[in-house]
């Protein structure tokens, strides 16, 4: 058992409330900690995941307590992908939230941000199900504060909505949650696997239900039509800095569902057969067109990138719905390149904020550093809308290879690539009337609750170009992580060595010997 396993936890555990306690007025302090403690991550996450890169399953016991009655965080290829890819975002949104200031528009930045990390970690690392509802509570409540940084009613109103949809979503985790014990006795992912397969097929209503109400729950937090209601004011109103990182928070639904139904409830499971592919592929295309509409009648810039995040997460659950091989090593391929280029598009839109009063789309003096920023625009949206020669296009061309044999391959088809069409249209609309088509007018007054625009640092500058040198990385390197993705969805669809490493472990307290050894006490 290795202790590294638990660090992408307890690290931000542990620094939130030391910001909080002993640097609570020292915002330089806040900065140095939260930097090295997000630098720490990286190596623990790059380190994690070489080990995991041969196939080799982790497990990390809390209080040396086996499966599944203890608590257990397990590492594979997939579980450490995210860890990896989330720390990194993390870098560049953090240096980017103290290089325009962001960080100190308001209380407790810092130690809030840890916590969303967290969350996000734990959710990425848990090897039972209550515990992926306990890290996503914790995420939450994070992000209910970093939602509403520095104030503002539109803001606040946001945040409301958002509040509401996801306590709503964590009730619906609860019934799934009571659901799945009452028939199985236990949450634990890997036991669940082996007790679900010997469910009774006479017996499978109450396991369906659970599993389509986890479904749902997962949908909601990968904002898929027609849950999607919530995300685009909440992105488009939180600051900058945090909808960047909020980029990675419907990843974390479309991990869930990827993790619960290859490992518990595959295709191979009688009982749940077929469960996924009844209405998850509609509701997809469905999320992408919207997504992609949204990004053509987008009034606001800031609207335009929240709803090419939606258009985004569609793509991912288009891939996972198939649901073989080929098409989740897709959506794992696709679900790493959107989450680079959502963020970066997020703080691109902050960056648009220099020199104009707000971020609609109408004609406007130009704004300070327009090159610059125009540049940077231009190959972001390009990632975004799937134009080569960047990633997107690569993830697109692997997600209709995935389907191109599947019964719903003219619909998938169609769909992709008309929405690819609105999407680059939607952009260059914007990127026009933005950068190219400004013209000499006087500013426009502020609205309630919209901040003054101020330069950009260069901090902020460095940061947006540190993503969009990831972008161009994760293209320059595209066969070998082609490669890995491969692998990780081979991994997923033989879980047995997960399973094994779980509840087969040396001394395990077994639940046949617990039952022998409580008849015996009595």
């Amino acid at each position: 058992m290795t202790h590294w396993l638990i660090a992408p936890v307890i690290l931000p555990a542990m620094l939130a409330p030391f910001i909080v306690l002993a640097a609570r007025y020292h915002i330089g302090i806040q900065r140095v900690f939260s930097v090295a403690g997000v630098l720490m991550q990286i190596a623990i996450a790059l380190g994690l995941a070489w080990q995991a890169s041969d196939g080799t399953v982790t497990l990390y016991q809390l209080g040396d307590w086996a499966a599944p009655f203890g608590i257990v965080l397990v590492g594979d290829r997939l579980s450490t992908l995210m860890v990896l890819l989330t720390a990194t975002l993390a870098l560049f949104v953090l240096l980017y939230a103290i290089g325009s200031g962001w960080d100190n528009r308001g209380r407790h930045f810092h130690a809030l941000y840890q916590f969303q990390l967290m969350g996000i970690m734990g959710a990425f690392l848990t090897g039972d199900l209550f515990n992926l509802f306990v890290f996503f509570e914790v995420l939450l409540i994070a992000s209910y504060g970093l939602m509403i940084h520095a104030g503002g009613k539109a803001r606040l109103k946001a945040g409301v909505q958002y509040v509401l949809f996801n306590l709503l979503g964590s009730t619906l985790f609860l019934f799934a949650l009571g659901a799945i014990y009452a028939e199985t006795g236990t949450l634990n992912m890997a036991d669940l696997a082996e007790r679900v397969a010997l469910v009774d097929p006479s017996e499978t209503v109450g396991i369906r239900l659970a599993a389509t109400l986890l479904l749902l729950v997962f949908a909601i937090k990968a904002a898929l039509v027609p849950l999607h209601f919530w995300l685009p004011s909440s992105y488009a109103e939180a600051p900058a800095p945090v909808a960047a990182l909020f980029a990675i928070m419907t990843k974390v639904g479309a991990y869930a569902i990827i993790r619960v139904y290859t490992l518990v409830f595959s295709p191979e499971v009688e009982v749940t057969a077929g469960l996924h592919g009844t209405w998850l592929l509609p509701a997809a295309l469905v999320s992408l067109a919207i997504g992609m509409i949204g990004v053509l009648g987008a009034k606001k810039l800031d609207r335009l990138v929240a709803y090419s995040v939606i258009g985004s997460m569609g793509m991912v659950m288009v891939a996972i719905s198939i649901f073989t091989q080929v098409s989740i090593s897709a959506a794992l391929y696709y679900i790493v390149h959107s989450t680079l280029a959502g963020a970066a598009l997020f703080l691109i839109a902050d960056l648009t904020r220099a020199g104009r009063a707000h971020l609609n789309l109408t004609l406007a003096p130009p704004i300070a550093g327009a090159a610059l920023t125009s540049a940077m625009f231009f190959v972001a949206a390009i990632a975004m809308a799937g134009l080569p020669p960047l990633s997107g296009f690569l993830g697109k061309l692997m997600l209709l290879n995935a389907a191109f044999e599947t019964p719903a391959m003219a619909w998938v088809f169609a769909v992709v690539l008309i929405s690819s069409l609105i999407s680059v249209v939607g952009f260059a609309r914007a990127g026009s009337v933005m950068y190219w088509k400004a013209k000499s007018v006087e500013p426009e007054p502020l609205q309630d609750g919209q901040e003054a625009p101020e330069a950009p640092s260069i901090l902020s500058y460095v940061s947006v170009g540190g993503l969009i040198g990831m972008l161009a990385l994760y293209t320059a390197f595209a066969g070998y992580t082609h490669d890995y993705m491969t692998a990780t969805s081979k991994q997923l669809f033989a879980p047995e060595p997960y399973i094994s490493t779980v509840v087969d472990t040396p001394g395990k307290l077994t639940r046949d010997k617990v039952t022998k050894e409580a008849k015996d006490a009595e």
